[in-house]
């Protein structure tokens, strides 16, 4: 082993998951800045290190010190100790109050912070409020420098310190020796793996009960993320045993006694279900059965001429199916209307509203996004929320609007329901009245739902309800080339691609997937503004199949910021750097924050002393701590799974065969279908072909449709 000692410059990049960072370091008897790479999550820019490891050649970048282990000094001078403490290790100590606090007690600063951290309210600009909040950061941080610690020599990155000590404390250690497990269920961003990690250097048995217990909820969880409301037995146990490594026997021993303690449970002899989620699926059948029950208000003698009415009014003369659609909804308890783009689906949603109206029935509006809710609105002249909205969702306390209090109305009407999971739906069904009308409107062929279940698919299947399928596309519609293609695609054809002059789809062919990248920059920042008048921010959005590769999201996100945003004022997080006027994205729902998964929002300001940014989600105005900033996602491009529900003027998309384990038909189409006024895809021939033929949906584990039509018993303690 070798050392290097010297102090902190520049951090070149860090991975807040595993640890892993690139750093510049000043270092004696080097006359350039020396590359350092390494577990080395837990430095801050002017600290004085010495790394043990050794130097390699690497082909790409050069000669590096490759670290091992390291160990942190004080900085020994005082522009060392101005550059430490302005780094962000401290909230409330930025580069400009560092500069003035170091100026004052200059060799002392360190020891005064430490010992006597009320005389900083003698340096010019430090109020109390501040002072306060640096006695606050600096004991904190210590506390997470013992458990950084701690965890390095468990052998664990310590990028999961601040996670864990944001959860547990002054308690963190003691948690994570009594019980590593623990984390996986508590801490968001860790994993059975990262817990078991832990355990393991700790000296678990690898057939504890604890550890064989995690490791089948690791794997529900983790098909539950795949969209499985179960697992199968064999499934089940298969999984577990490639994770954990074991013999089946102790996985079968562990199940059964997971069983009599209910923290899992068995419908029939196969599926195995996490406790929400099969209270959910099992209470969502029983719901949609009892609002189907429950008593219909009296009708008008007659629909007709009340649809006549509001032809008049409207001056448009509907069409036998929506007709029929309009009737059905007046009439039914529970109606699902499904079509794609251009069948008039929002133009009978909207009749459907004005029937009710002018029956003097009290309606609800709700979608499961905010950008949604935000689009029914406007359609409909009429307030609209999102689900957790309308539920009157609050931190801690739950669901406000429920079974015992339920939501004030004759008829609710949702939108976008192909991304409404059964967590959320049987929530929404608890809070309504039997005696309510329920109208359930989306496109049935788009993507299902991020979280588990497909509602929408099943409702249909099941035969349990009444169901309006659109499949004509209106006059005013077949001149959309978005339009006539998103079903052509859906029939398994290939699309038009010509395009031409006033079309508004295009294609770029290009197979080099560095060329549709800067291609898919130049139509971003230059051309399609140019051509369009409009604002790149606001108005175009690149769709991606997935996050990774030279034409994932993560890439271009990069490439965008660099030539959408200028702006000199940001804030570093782990590998990404912010900047004021960035678009963003929330990953995670923040039910403190009123903020859900998928809504997009801007950078509005970043305050580099408090380590703070102000984030603008419509009219929502958001404070985030630097630490909290793995919610949140650069957004200039994104996945088209978290594009559902949302429109875009303008959608640039690629697609290649780098994205080939994404190739499905329903993916295309979703992508197609979220551009309001032009689509452009920039890929090959070769990979739409293969999308548009891969019909081979992922089947979900749901029992759903199948408890609607009887044919598995509901549950009595639901």
């Amino acid at each position: 082993m070798e050392y290097l000692s010297g102090t902190v410059e520049r951090i070149t990049y860090s991975n807040e998951e595993n640890g892993f960072s690139v750093v510049k370091i000043k270092a004696r008897g080097y006359p350039d800045l020396v590359t350092a790479v390494g577990n080395l999550a837990a430095v801050n820019v002017g600290a004085v290190l010495r790394l043990q490891g050794e130097w390699k050649q690497d082909s790409k970048y050069g000669r590096q010190f490759s670290a091992a282990d390291y160990r942190e000094t004080v900085p020994a001078t005082i522009a060392g100790l101005e550059k430490y403490l302005g780094s962000g290790l401290i909230k409330g100590i930025g580069p400009v109050n560092a500069r003035r606090i170091v100026r004052y007690y200059r060799e002392d600063t360190l020891r005064v912070i430490e010992e006597s951290a009320d005389d900083l309210i003698k340096v010019e600009g430090i109020g109390q409020r501040r002072v306060e909040m640096i006695k606050k950061a600096w004991q904190e941080q210590k506390e997470i420098k013992n458990v950084m610690l701690f965890l390095q020599s468990s052998g664990v990155s310590t990028a999961y310190a601040v996670k864990i000590f944001k959860t547990y404390g002054n308690k963190s250690i003691g948690v994570v020796k009594e019980n590593p497990y623990r984390l996986a269920d508590d801490v968001w961003g860790i994993g059975f793996k990262t817990a078991d990690k832990i355990a393991r250097q700790l000296g678990y048995d690898s057939k504890s009960y604890q550890r064989c217990r995690s490791g089948i909820l690791y794997v529900l969880s983790e098909l539950s993320n795949q969209g499985h409301c179960y697992a199968t037995r064999t499934q089940l146990i298969a999984e577990a045993v490639k994770i954990l490594e074991l013999e089946e026997q102790y996985l079968e021993e562990t199940l059964e006694r997971m069983l009599k303690e209910r923290s899992v449970i068995m419908e029939g002899e196969d599926a195995i279900y996490l406790p929400p989620f099969y209270y959910s699926e099992a209470g969502t059948a029983q719901r949609i059965h009892a609002i189907l029950e429950g008593c219909l208000q009296p009708l008008p003698k007659d629909i007709p001429p009340i649809i006549r009415t509001l032809q008049k009014e409207r001056g448009i003369e509907y069409e036998e199916v929506q007709q029929e659609a309009i009737s059905a909804a007046a009439s039914s308890k529970f109606m699902v209307l499904t079509g794609g783009p251009g069948t008039g689906k929002t133009t009978i949603t909207l009749a459907i509203i004005r029937i009710f109206q002018k029956m003097n029935r009290r309606v609800l509006l709700a979608a499961p996004t905010g950008r949604a809710a935000k689009r029914l609105s406007e359609t409909a002249g009429a307030e609209a929320r999102t689900i957790h909205r309308l539920l009157e969702y609050k931190p801690d306390k739950g669901y406000q609007k429920n079974a015992e209090n339920p939501l004030e109305c004759d008829v609710l009407i949702i939108d976008e329901t192909s991304m409404v999971d059964i967590l959320l739906i049987y929530n929404l069904l608890k809070a309504v009245p039997n005696e309510a009308v329920v109208i359930l409107v989306g496109d049935v062929d788009q993507l299902p739902s991020v979280g588990a279940g497909n509602v929408l698919k099943d409702i249909i299947d099941s035969g349990a309800v009444k169901v309006i399928q659109l499949s004509k596309i209106f006059r005013q519609a077949r001149g959309s080339a978005i339009i006539t293609n998103a079903h052509r695609i859906n029939r398994g054809e290939m699309p038009g691609l010509k395009g031409g002059r006033g079309s508004d789809f295009y294609f770029l062919e290009e197979d080099d997937p560095s060329r549709i990248a800067e291609t898919i920059r130049d139509l971003c920042s230059t051309r399609l503004p140019a051509y369009y008048r409009v604002d790149p921010l606001k108005d175009i959005q690149v769709l991606c199949p997935m996050q990774r590769g030279e034409t994932g999201a993560q890439n271009l996100n990069l490439l965008l910021q660099e030539s959408l945003n200028p702006s000199k004022i940001t804030l570093r997080y782990g590998g990404t750097v912010y900047r004021r006027g960035d678009k963003v994205m929330q990953i995670k729902n923040n039910y403190d924050k009123n903020v859900f998964n998928g809504d997009i929002g801007v950078i509005s300001g970043i305050n580099t002393e408090d380590r703070t940014l102000t984030l603008r989600f419509d009219e929502n105005e958001v404070e985030y701590d630097a630490t909290e900033l793995d919610e949140v996602a650069l957004a200039y491009a994104t996945t088209v799974h978290k594009s559902q529900g949302s429109e875009y003027p303008i959608v640039v998309a690629p697609l290649t065969m780098q994205h080939y384990m994404m190739l499905q038909r329903n993916l295309l189409y979703t992508c197609v279908t979220r551009a309001k006024r032009i689509f452009v895809l920039v890929g090959t021939k070769k990979a739409i072909a293969i999308a548009v033929s891969n019909d081979k949906i992922q089947k979900r584990n749901t029992l759903l449709a199948k408890r609607l039509a009887g044919i598995v018993t509901v549950a009595e303690d639901t």
